[in-house]
C-alpha cells in the first residue's frame, strides 16, 4: 500500500477543500478498486441527482474533518 496522505494540514481553506475531494475520491477507489467497473457505473450516477447529492455530502464531511484538523484556519 502506498502512503499518499502525510498530513491533513493545509495552508488554506481552498487547499483543504481540494484535499477533501481527494479523500472522497480515494475512498471510492478503495471501495471499488476495479477501474473498469468504476467507468461502467459512472453513467448511472453522473446524472442522478440523489447520487450527486450523496457525493457532495461525503466531500462536505471530509472537509469538516480537514477544517477541524487545521483549527478552521485561525490566525
Amino acid at each position: 500500500m502506498d502512503t499518499w496522505l502525510a498530513s491533513l494540514i493545509t495552508a488554506t481553506p481552498q487547499e483543504g477543500f481540494e484535499l477533501a475531494i481527494t479523500l472522497s475520491r480515494r475512498g471510492v477507489k478503495y471501495t471499488q478498486p476495479n477501474p473498469d467497473v468504476l467507468k461502467k457505473l459512472r453513467p448511472e450516477y453522473a446524472e442522478d441527482a440523489e447520487a450527486l447529492t450523496a457525493a457532495s455530502h461525503v466531500i462536505a464531511v471530509n472537509f469538516q474533518t480537514v477544517a477541524a484538523a487545521n483549527n478552521y484556519w485561525r490566525k
